[in-house]
């Protein structure tokens, strides 16, 4: 007599199921990709457009040489140089201070604060800080820097103001790369005897390194074209400047902003530099962001 075990399973036949399950799976197939499409196609039109129209400005080598001193509004030629230069005194302001609050808050909120009151409380506030707009930030930064403290209005102060808009970024994209770090490596580390900062330090942050900086990039370049800062904290010049802590400022947000007001759309000359002025903003963000993932490549852990 043969046992139930020793007979040969059926296969087991889904009637009908399995072509319902290809037509579904096509049809999240062809949404995802149109979906796809239809976020990208506003983005290529917009590089295309920015791309067209401000060509003809920046292959100028003037463009990246000269600024834009003693020039009129319908004056030939000169450049965004100084308006480059004020965008990267800007940004690395603003990066010197927001990338080291913004990491060990999310180091503190994953590897310490828990479930913790204080955690919460904190996690509360980024949230808060994550949607407030940047003309909100500029009238604090404006109120307090500006009316209370009595300091001049300044690039710093710009920075100061841009700092509130990054930190939030960085913090939650710091915070997520460090949840997502598996808790074996932590184990791993203790059970070697490894201090629990030196895990963090050593293992951690390494370990999300490419995470991190990816967010560190989009905080940043979400900073580097906002204007209302520039409006409110420190004006616009039309010439080099490198004190940080006087003095008008030239930046690339603010010179777009500058050639709309002087004839931008009526004039080919400031239309012109407002383009190209659009497209160095990109080409810029751009280089640092390549320049980002290559250090995140060669800072990432060997895998072997």
């Amino acid at each position: 007599m043969t046992s139930i075990l020793d007979r040969p399973l059926k296969p087991r036949t889904f009637s009908g199921l399995e072509p319902r399950r290809r037509i579904i799976n096509h049809v999240a197939t062809v949404l995802v990709t149109l979906a796809t499409l239809i976020a990208l196609t506003p983005l290529v039109l917009v590089l295309i457009s920015v791309v067209a129209r401000g060509i003809h400005a920046v292959t100028s080598s003037a463009w990246w040489t000269h600024s834009q001193a003693n020039m009129t509004a319908i004056d030939p030629g000169g450049g965004a140089f100084h308006a480059i230069v004020g965008t990267l005194l800007q940004g690395a302001l603003s990066a010197a201070v927001s990338i080291p609050i913004g990491i060990l808050v999310a180091i503190y909120l994953v590897e310490y604060g828990g479930n913790s009151l204080p955690a919460r409380a904190v996690t509360f506030m980024v949230d808060i800080l994550t949607g407030v707009p940047s003309i909100v930030a500029t009238i604090f930064i404006y109120a307090v820097w500006v009316s209370v403290l009595g300091f001049p209005r300044s690039q710093l102060a710009v920075s100061l103001a841009l700092v509130l808009l990054m930190v939030p970024v960085i913090v939650r994209a710091t915070e997520e790369m460090l949840w997502i770090v598996p808790m074996d490596l932590r184990e791993a580390s203790y059970a070697l005897g490894a201090p629990k900062w030196k895990t963090i330090v050593r293992i951690v942050i390494p370990t999300g390194s490419s995470g991190i900086i990816t967010g560190i990039m989009l905080a940043l370049a979400r900073v580097m074209g906002e204007t209302a800062p520039l409006l409110v904290l420190v004006g616009y010049s039309q010439q080099m400047n490198f004190d940080v802590l006087s003095g008008f400022m030239g930046s690339l947000p603010g010179m777009m902003y500058d050639q709309t007001l002087i004839g931008a759309g009526t004039h080919p000359v400031p239309t012109d530099r407002l383009w190209g002025a659009a497209l160095t903003l990109i080409v810029v963000i751009a280089i640092m962001n390549i320049g980002a993932r290559v250090i995140a490549r060669v800072l990432a852990p060997k895998t072997s």
